[in-house]
Protein backbone atom coordinates (compact mmCIF):
# COMPACT_ATOMS: atom_id res chain seq x y z
CA UNK A 1 0.00 0.00 0.00
CA UNK A 2 2.58 2.86 0.42
CA UNK A 3 4.56 1.43 -2.38
CA UNK A 4 1.38 2.14 -4.65
CA UNK A 5 0.35 5.58 -3.09
CA UNK A 6 4.53 6.69 -3.82
CA UNK A 7 3.93 5.67 -7.20
CA UNK A 8 0.49 7.84 -6.91
CA UNK A 9 2.00 10.84 -5.44
CA UNK A 10 5.03 10.66 -8.08
CA UNK A 11 2.93 10.27 -11.02
CA UNK A 12 0.60 13.41 -9.92
CA UNK A 13 3.85 15.45 -9.01
CA UNK A 14 6.47 14.25 -12.08
CA UNK A 15 8.76 16.02 -14.08
CA UNK A 16 7.73 16.22 -17.33
CA UNK A 17 10.09 15.98 -20.00
CA UNK A 18 7.72 16.78 -22.95
CA UNK A 19 8.00 20.26 -23.72
CA UNK A 20 6.56 20.78 -20.42
CA UNK A 21 7.79 22.54 -17.32
CA UNK A 22 11.10 19.80 -15.56
CA UNK A 23 11.48 20.88 -12.27
CA UNK A 24 14.82 20.85 -12.96
CA UNK A 25 18.00 22.37 -11.16
CA UNK A 26 18.04 25.35 -14.00
CA UNK A 27 14.48 25.98 -12.71
CA UNK A 28 16.27 27.65 -9.61
CA UNK A 29 18.39 30.48 -10.47
CA UNK A 30 20.77 32.56 -9.07
CA UNK A 31 20.45 35.78 -7.56
CA UNK A 32 23.15 38.16 -7.87
CA UNK A 33 22.61 41.94 -6.78
CA UNK A 34 24.40 44.35 -9.05
CA UNK A 35 27.50 45.81 -8.43
CA UNK A 36 27.87 48.95 -6.87
CA UNK A 37 31.41 49.85 -8.41
CA UNK A 38 32.75 48.94 -11.54
CA UNK A 39 36.21 50.03 -13.17
CA UNK A 40 37.75 49.37 -16.67
CA UNK A 41 40.61 47.65 -17.13
CA UNK A 42 42.37 50.67 -18.79
CA UNK A 43 42.37 52.66 -16.22
CA UNK A 44 45.02 50.02 -14.67
CA UNK A 45 47.31 50.60 -17.95
CA UNK A 46 45.73 47.77 -20.40
CA UNK A 47 46.16 48.56 -23.88
CA UNK A 48 43.84 46.61 -25.93
CA UNK A 49 45.90 46.20 -29.46
CA UNK A 50 46.28 42.31 -29.01
CA UNK A 51 50.24 42.52 -28.98
CA UNK A 52 50.71 44.06 -25.41
CA UNK A 53 50.76 41.74 -22.25
CA UNK A 54 47.82 43.10 -19.60
CA UNK A 55 48.43 40.27 -17.47
CA UNK A 56 50.18 42.83 -14.48
CA UNK A 57 46.81 45.06 -15.69
CA UNK A 58 44.10 42.63 -14.94
CA UNK A 59 45.97 41.22 -11.51
CA UNK A 60 46.29 44.46 -10.22
CA UNK A 61 42.48 45.54 -11.18
CA UNK A 62 41.40 42.63 -9.35
CA UNK A 63 43.38 43.20 -6.28
CA UNK A 64 41.91 46.27 -5.63
CA UNK A 65 38.63 45.75 -6.93
CA UNK A 66 38.98 43.24 -3.95
CA UNK A 67 38.61 45.88 -1.25
CA UNK A 68 34.83 46.24 -2.73
CA UNK A 69 33.85 42.48 -0.98
CA UNK A 70 31.92 43.51 2.06
CA UNK A 71 30.57 47.02 0.43
CA UNK A 72 28.67 45.18 -2.39
CA UNK A 73 31.17 43.79 -4.94
CA UNK A 74 32.39 45.16 -8.08
CA UNK A 75 32.90 44.88 -11.25
CA UNK A 76 35.42 44.95 -13.98
CA UNK A 77 34.36 46.00 -17.55
CA UNK A 78 36.50 45.03 -20.76
CA UNK A 79 35.95 47.06 -23.36
CA UNK A 80 35.88 46.67 -27.27
CA UNK A 81 39.64 45.59 -27.53
CA UNK A 82 42.63 42.56 -27.95
CA UNK A 83 43.42 42.37 -24.67
CA UNK A 84 46.37 40.07 -24.27
CA UNK A 85 47.62 37.76 -20.98
CA UNK A 86 48.85 35.40 -18.96
CA UNK A 87 46.94 33.67 -15.83
CA UNK A 88 44.99 35.79 -13.46
CA UNK A 89 43.14 35.09 -10.40
CA UNK A 90 39.24 36.03 -9.75
CA UNK A 91 37.97 37.38 -6.28
CA UNK A 92 34.42 36.69 -4.49
CA UNK A 93 31.78 38.86 -5.39
CA UNK A 94 33.02 40.35 -8.40
CA UNK A 95 31.73 40.29 -12.12
CA UNK A 96 34.19 40.49 -15.11
CA UNK A 97 31.89 41.85 -18.36
CA UNK A 98 33.29 42.05 -21.79
CA UNK A 99 31.62 44.47 -23.94
CA UNK A 100 31.08 43.59 -27.27
CA UNK A 101 34.14 42.96 -29.51
CA UNK A 102 36.04 42.58 -26.48
CA UNK A 103 38.71 40.08 -26.64
CA UNK A 104 41.04 38.54 -23.93
CA UNK A 105 43.37 36.59 -25.56
CA UNK A 106 45.28 34.03 -23.71
CA UNK A 107 49.19 34.14 -24.46
CA UNK A 108 50.73 31.67 -26.47
CA UNK A 109 53.96 31.81 -24.17
CA UNK A 110 53.43 29.49 -21.45
CA UNK A 111 55.54 30.75 -19.46
CA UNK A 112 52.97 33.46 -18.94
CA UNK A 113 50.04 30.63 -17.79
CA UNK A 114 52.32 29.61 -14.13
CA UNK A 115 51.98 26.14 -12.87
CA UNK A 116 50.28 24.47 -10.28
CA UNK A 117 49.35 21.25 -8.57
CA UNK A 118 47.61 18.65 -9.59
CA UNK A 119 44.31 18.15 -8.28
CA UNK A 120 43.88 16.29 -5.41
CA UNK A 121 41.07 13.61 -6.58
CA UNK A 122 43.74 12.82 -10.06
CA UNK A 123 46.79 12.88 -8.28
CA UNK A 124 48.36 14.34 -11.16
CA UNK A 125 48.07 15.64 -14.42
CA UNK A 126 45.49 14.16 -16.76
CA UNK A 127 48.55 14.52 -19.80
CA UNK A 128 51.59 13.86 -18.11
CA UNK A 129 52.66 13.12 -14.23
CA UNK A 130 52.89 15.43 -12.04
CA UNK A 131 52.12 19.27 -11.93
CA UNK A 132 49.73 21.01 -14.76
CA UNK A 133 49.54 24.45 -16.34
CA UNK A 134 47.45 27.18 -14.56
CA UNK A 135 44.19 27.92 -16.21
CA UNK A 136 43.79 31.15 -18.37
CA UNK A 137 41.41 33.06 -15.93
CA UNK A 138 41.25 31.25 -12.31
CA UNK A 139 38.67 30.79 -9.32
CA UNK A 140 39.95 29.15 -5.94
CA UNK A 141 37.66 29.40 -2.81
CA UNK A 142 35.38 31.55 -3.51
CA UNK A 143 31.98 32.76 -3.89
CA UNK A 144 29.56 34.96 -5.68
CA UNK A 145 31.13 35.32 -9.08
CA UNK A 146 30.30 36.58 -12.43
CA UNK A 147 31.62 36.20 -15.83
CA UNK A 148 29.15 37.98 -18.30
CA UNK A 149 29.24 40.66 -21.36
CA UNK A 150 27.86 41.44 -24.64
CA UNK A 151 29.07 38.77 -25.64
CA UNK A 152 32.72 39.28 -25.79
CA UNK A 153 35.13 36.52 -26.27
CA UNK A 154 37.71 34.64 -24.55
CA UNK A 155 40.15 33.32 -26.75
CA UNK A 156 43.06 30.69 -25.49
CA UNK A 157 44.87 30.92 -28.86
CA UNK A 158 45.11 26.97 -28.32
CA UNK A 159 46.74 26.20 -31.11
CA UNK A 160 49.97 25.85 -30.40
CA UNK A 161 48.61 23.85 -27.34
CA UNK A 162 47.32 21.43 -29.80
CA UNK A 163 50.65 20.81 -31.70
CA UNK A 164 52.78 20.80 -28.54
CA UNK A 165 50.36 18.12 -27.05
CA UNK A 166 50.13 15.94 -30.24
CA UNK A 167 54.66 16.67 -30.71
CA UNK A 168 54.42 15.14 -27.33
CA UNK A 169 56.83 18.43 -26.09
CA UNK A 170 54.64 19.61 -23.29
CA UNK A 171 56.64 19.11 -19.40
CA UNK A 172 53.32 19.64 -18.26
CA UNK A 173 49.46 19.04 -18.41
CA UNK A 174 47.84 21.57 -20.76
CA UNK A 175 45.79 24.44 -19.07
CA UNK A 176 41.81 25.41 -19.27
CA UNK A 177 40.29 28.21 -20.15
CA UNK A 178 38.43 29.19 -17.35
CA UNK A 179 38.59 27.01 -13.74
CA UNK A 180 36.87 27.45 -10.74
CA UNK A 181 37.81 25.23 -7.64
CA UNK A 182 36.30 24.91 -4.37
CA UNK A 183 33.59 27.28 -5.45
CA UNK A 184 30.47 28.67 -5.15
CA UNK A 185 27.34 30.33 -6.65
CA UNK A 186 29.20 30.64 -9.94
CA UNK A 187 27.44 32.24 -13.12
CA UNK A 188 29.08 31.81 -16.50
CA UNK A 189 26.45 33.59 -19.37
CA UNK A 190 26.52 35.67 -22.49
CA UNK A 191 30.15 34.95 -23.74
CA UNK A 192 31.73 33.11 -26.09
CA UNK A 193 34.94 30.79 -25.80
CA UNK A 194 37.36 30.36 -28.49
CA UNK A 195 40.24 27.62 -29.42
CA UNK A 196 40.59 26.33 -24.98
CA UNK A 197 43.98 24.48 -24.89
CA UNK A 198 41.93 21.49 -23.39
CA UNK A 199 38.78 22.09 -21.36
CA UNK A 200 36.92 25.59 -21.25
CA UNK A 201 35.24 25.45 -18.41
CA UNK A 202 35.90 23.63 -15.50
CA UNK A 203 34.03 23.68 -12.11
CA UNK A 204 36.12 21.64 -9.84
CA UNK A 205 34.70 20.77 -6.12
CA UNK A 206 32.19 23.58 -6.67
CA UNK A 207 28.20 23.86 -5.76
CA UNK A 208 25.76 25.87 -7.36
CA UNK A 209 27.37 26.94 -10.99
CA UNK A 210 25.20 28.20 -13.95
CA UNK A 211 26.17 28.44 -17.38
CA UNK A 212 24.01 29.35 -20.12
CA UNK A 213 23.56 31.08 -23.30
CA UNK A 214 27.50 30.46 -24.33
CA UNK A 215 28.87 29.34 -27.56
CA UNK A 216 32.33 27.07 -27.07
CA UNK A 217 33.97 26.23 -30.29
CA UNK A 218 37.53 24.55 -31.08
CA UNK A 219 38.69 23.35 -34.51
CA UNK A 220 37.18 19.39 -35.06
CA UNK A 221 41.69 18.60 -35.24
CA UNK A 222 41.91 20.09 -32.32
CA UNK A 223 43.13 17.11 -29.85
CA UNK A 224 41.11 16.57 -26.84
CA UNK A 225 39.61 19.66 -26.27
CA UNK A 226 36.20 19.52 -24.30
CA UNK A 227 33.51 21.98 -24.03
CA UNK A 228 32.45 21.92 -20.23
CA UNK A 229 33.31 19.74 -17.54
CA UNK A 230 31.49 20.04 -14.18
CA UNK A 231 34.06 17.79 -12.05
CA UNK A 232 33.00 16.49 -8.23
CA UNK A 233 30.48 19.46 -8.48
CA UNK A 234 27.47 19.63 -7.23
CA UNK A 235 24.47 21.82 -8.03
CA UNK A 236 24.77 22.27 -11.83
CA UNK A 237 22.52 24.13 -14.64
CA UNK A 238 23.87 24.35 -18.39
CA UNK A 239 21.04 25.71 -20.27
CA UNK A 240 21.02 27.29 -23.72
CA UNK A 241 24.68 26.75 -25.16
CA UNK A 242 26.37 26.00 -28.47
CA UNK A 243 28.79 23.91 -28.05
CA UNK A 244 31.31 22.31 -30.82
CA UNK A 245 34.47 20.74 -30.01
CA UNK A 246 37.27 18.11 -31.20
CA UNK A 247 36.54 15.77 -28.60
CA UNK A 248 33.55 15.92 -25.87
CA UNK A 249 31.18 19.03 -25.89
CA UNK A 250 29.77 18.44 -21.94
CA UNK A 251 31.74 15.85 -19.86
CA UNK A 252 30.52 14.97 -16.45
CA UNK A 253 33.81 13.82 -14.10
CA UNK A 254 34.60 13.25 -10.76
CA UNK A 255 38.09 11.70 -10.52
CA UNK A 256 40.40 9.04 -11.13
CA UNK A 257 41.02 5.70 -9.45
CA UNK A 258 42.73 5.72 -6.43
CA UNK A 259 42.63 9.52 -5.60
CA UNK A 260 38.88 9.88 -6.66
CA UNK A 261 37.81 7.14 -3.98
CA UNK A 262 39.99 8.70 -1.80
CA UNK A 263 38.76 12.38 -2.28
CA UNK A 264 35.00 11.00 -2.19
CA UNK A 265 33.07 14.02 -3.58
CA UNK A 266 30.76 13.29 -6.39
CA UNK A 267 28.96 15.47 -9.63
CA UNK A 268 25.45 15.20 -8.56
CA UNK A 269 22.12 17.17 -9.17
CA UNK A 270 22.92 18.49 -12.62
CA UNK A 271 20.23 19.85 -15.57
CA UNK A 272 20.98 20.34 -18.95
CA UNK A 273 18.21 21.58 -21.26
CA UNK A 274 18.12 23.35 -24.99
CA UNK A 275 21.74 22.82 -25.85
CA UNK A 276 23.33 22.22 -29.41
CA UNK A 277 26.09 19.89 -29.29
CA UNK A 278 28.81 18.31 -31.60
CA UNK A 279 31.89 16.68 -31.22
CA UNK A 280 34.14 15.70 -33.45
CA UNK A 281 36.07 12.58 -31.96
CA UNK A 282 34.10 11.67 -28.62
CA UNK A 283 30.98 12.22 -27.21
CA UNK A 284 28.59 15.01 -27.57
CA UNK A 285 27.49 14.31 -24.04
CA UNK A 286 29.93 12.18 -21.93
CA UNK A 287 29.80 10.49 -18.36
CA UNK A 288 33.48 9.42 -17.19
CA UNK A 289 35.73 8.02 -17.46
CA UNK A 290 36.80 9.53 -14.57
CA UNK A 291 33.99 8.88 -12.35
CA UNK A 292 35.42 7.55 -9.33
CA UNK A 293 34.05 10.08 -6.86
CA UNK A 294 30.97 9.33 -8.18
CA UNK A 295 28.20 11.07 -10.81
CA UNK A 296 24.39 10.95 -10.14
CA UNK A 297 20.54 12.49 -10.05
CA UNK A 298 21.62 13.88 -13.36
CA UNK A 299 18.91 15.70 -15.61
CA UNK A 300 19.41 16.72 -19.54
CA UNK A 301 16.40 17.13 -22.06
CA UNK A 302 15.66 18.74 -25.01
CA UNK A 303 19.35 18.63 -26.48
CA UNK A 304 20.24 18.58 -30.25
CA UNK A 305 23.50 16.82 -31.01
CA UNK A 306 24.72 16.74 -34.34
CA UNK A 307 27.69 15.66 -36.63
CA UNK A 308 29.28 14.23 -33.82
CA UNK A 309 31.03 10.86 -33.11
CA UNK A 310 29.13 9.32 -30.25
CA UNK A 311 26.14 11.21 -28.82
CA UNK A 312 25.59 9.54 -25.73
CA UNK A 313 28.69 7.87 -23.84
CA UNK A 314 29.36 6.14 -20.88
CA UNK A 315 32.83 5.72 -19.94
CA UNK A 316 34.47 3.74 -17.03
CA UNK A 317 36.59 0.86 -16.61
CA UNK A 318 37.92 -2.45 -13.71
CA UNK A 319 40.26 0.12 -11.00
CA UNK A 320 37.66 2.98 -11.10
CA UNK A 321 35.22 2.38 -8.65
CA UNK A 322 32.31 4.90 -7.82
CA UNK A 323 28.95 4.74 -9.80
CA UNK A 324 27.24 6.37 -12.72
CA UNK A 325 23.54 5.64 -11.58
CA UNK A 326 20.11 7.78 -11.62
CA UNK A 327 20.47 9.46 -15.04
CA UNK A 328 17.65 10.87 -17.05
CA UNK A 329 18.08 12.10 -20.94
CA UNK A 330 15.11 13.00 -22.51
CA UNK A 331 13.92 14.70 -25.63
CA UNK A 332 17.00 14.50 -27.92
CA UNK A 333 17.48 14.78 -31.42
CA UNK A 334 20.31 12.96 -32.60
CA UNK A 335 21.71 13.98 -36.81
CA UNK A 336 24.82 12.80 -38.62
CA UNK A 337 26.22 10.42 -35.36
CA UNK A 338 27.74 7.47 -36.10
CA UNK A 339 26.92 5.79 -32.28
CA UNK A 340 23.90 7.10 -30.41
CA UNK A 341 24.05 5.58 -27.63
CA UNK A 342 27.03 3.99 -25.59
CA UNK A 343 28.09 2.68 -22.00
CA UNK A 344 31.46 1.09 -22.32
CA UNK A 345 33.74 -0.74 -19.38
CA UNK A 346 37.10 -0.34 -20.70
CA UNK A 347 37.36 2.79 -21.68
CA UNK A 348 40.38 5.08 -20.38
CA UNK A 349 43.63 4.54 -18.82
CA UNK A 350 45.03 4.59 -14.80
CA UNK A 351 46.97 7.31 -13.39
CA UNK A 352 49.78 4.90 -11.99
CA UNK A 353 49.95 0.97 -10.91
CA UNK A 354 48.64 1.64 -7.49
CA UNK A 355 45.21 1.30 -8.75
CA UNK A 356 42.81 -1.37 -6.85
CA UNK A 357 41.95 -4.08 -9.39
CA UNK A 358 39.06 -5.14 -7.45
CA UNK A 359 37.60 -1.65 -7.33
CA UNK A 360 34.49 -2.34 -9.74
CA UNK A 361 32.39 0.74 -11.02
CA UNK A 362 28.78 0.70 -10.77
CA UNK A 363 26.38 1.72 -13.70
CA UNK A 364 22.73 1.65 -13.35
CA UNK A 365 19.58 3.09 -13.22
CA UNK A 366 19.64 4.87 -16.64
CA UNK A 367 17.25 6.30 -18.55
CA UNK A 368 17.14 7.18 -22.47
CA UNK A 369 13.58 8.50 -23.71
CA UNK A 370 11.85 10.54 -26.29
CA UNK A 371 14.83 10.60 -28.99
CA UNK A 372 15.01 10.60 -32.74
CA UNK A 373 17.90 10.34 -34.66
CA UNK A 374 18.93 10.40 -38.33
CA UNK A 375 21.65 9.00 -40.46
CA UNK A 376 22.94 6.80 -37.16
CA UNK A 377 25.28 4.39 -37.92
CA UNK A 378 25.48 2.37 -34.77
CA UNK A 379 22.06 1.99 -32.46
CA UNK A 380 23.84 1.59 -29.33
CA UNK A 381 27.09 -0.12 -28.02
CA UNK A 382 26.96 -1.47 -24.64
CA UNK A 383 29.76 -3.07 -23.47
CA UNK A 384 29.81 -3.66 -19.43
CA UNK A 385 32.25 -5.59 -17.16
CA UNK A 386 31.90 -9.58 -16.23
CA UNK A 387 32.16 -8.53 -12.81
CA UNK A 388 30.34 -5.79 -12.78
CA UNK A 389 27.78 -5.84 -15.51
CA UNK A 390 25.79 -2.99 -16.30
CA UNK A 391 22.33 -2.74 -14.85
CA UNK A 392 18.68 -1.41 -15.20
CA UNK A 393 19.13 0.73 -18.59
CA UNK A 394 15.63 1.77 -19.70
CA UNK A 395 15.21 3.02 -23.45
CA UNK A 396 11.66 4.28 -23.87
CA UNK A 397 10.14 6.15 -27.35
CA UNK A 398 13.26 5.74 -29.36
CA UNK A 399 13.28 5.62 -33.47
CA UNK A 400 16.66 5.89 -35.14
CA UNK A 401 17.23 5.98 -38.86
CA UNK A 402 20.16 3.77 -39.57
CA UNK A 403 22.16 4.28 -42.65
CA UNK A 404 23.29 1.44 -44.95
CA UNK A 405 26.52 1.05 -43.63
CA UNK A 406 25.45 -0.70 -40.39
CA UNK A 407 25.94 -3.98 -40.39
CA UNK A 408 24.22 -4.62 -36.55
CA UNK A 409 23.06 -1.56 -35.11
CA UNK A 410 22.95 -2.89 -31.39
CA UNK A 411 26.65 -4.39 -29.72
CA UNK A 412 25.67 -5.86 -26.42
CA UNK A 413 27.64 -7.46 -23.32
CA UNK A 414 27.19 -7.50 -19.87
CA UNK A 415 24.35 -5.57 -19.63
CA UNK A 416 20.78 -5.91 -18.94
CA UNK A 417 17.41 -3.86 -19.15
CA UNK A 418 14.30 -2.94 -20.38
CA UNK A 419 12.83 -1.21 -23.13
CA UNK A 420 9.53 0.08 -25.05
CA UNK A 421 8.84 1.64 -28.58
CA UNK A 422 12.71 1.20 -29.51
CA UNK A 423 13.62 0.95 -33.35
CA UNK A 424 15.40 -0.73 -34.79
CA UNK A 425 14.56 -3.50 -31.83
CA UNK A 426 17.72 -3.86 -29.39
CA UNK A 427 19.50 -6.33 -28.33
CA UNK A 428 17.81 -9.21 -26.32
CA UNK A 429 19.71 -8.06 -23.33
CA UNK A 430 17.94 -4.91 -23.26
CA UNK A 431 14.19 -6.41 -23.64
CA UNK A 432 14.36 -8.51 -20.29
CA UNK A 433 11.41 -7.43 -18.74
CA UNK A 434 7.92 -5.66 -19.13
CA UNK A 435 7.36 -2.45 -20.02
CA UNK A 436 5.73 -1.85 -16.49
CA UNK A 437 9.66 -2.37 -15.43
CA UNK A 438 10.63 0.52 -17.64
CA UNK A 439 7.89 2.75 -16.49
CA UNK A 440 8.58 2.35 -12.78
CA UNK A 441 12.49 3.02 -13.29
CA UNK A 442 11.66 6.22 -14.88
CA UNK A 443 9.30 7.06 -12.17
CA UNK A 444 11.91 6.42 -9.08
CA UNK A 445 14.23 8.45 -11.32
CA UNK A 446 11.66 11.10 -11.52
CA UNK A 447 10.94 10.85 -7.83
CA UNK A 448 15.12 11.41 -7.04
CA UNK A 449 14.57 14.80 -9.57
CA UNK A 450 11.58 15.91 -7.63
CA UNK A 451 13.09 14.82 -4.18
CA UNK A 452 16.58 17.15 -4.91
Amino acid sequence: MAVALLLLWVLCNAIRVNGEESNGQCDHKLKFNPRPHSVSIQEFGAIGDGKTLNTIAFRNAIFYLKSFADKGGAQLYVPPGQWLTGSFNLTSHLTLFLEKDAIILGSQDPSHWGIVEPLPSYGRGIELPGRRYRSLVNGYMLRDVVITGDNGTIDGQGSVWWEWFTSHSLNYTRPHLVEFVSSEYVLVSNISLLNAPAYNIHPVYCSNVHIHNISVYAPPESPYTVGIVPDSSDNICIEDCNISMGHDAIAFKSGWDEYGIAYGRPTTIAHVRRVDLRSSTGSSLAFGSEMSGGISDILVEEVHLYDSLTGIEFRTTTGRGGYIKEIMISDVDLLNVNTSFAAIGDYGSHPDDKFDPDAFPVLEKITLQNIIGTNITIAGNFKGIEESPFTFICLSNISLSINSTSLSPWQCSYVSGFSESVFPEPCPELMNSSTSSCGILMLELQFYNIIL
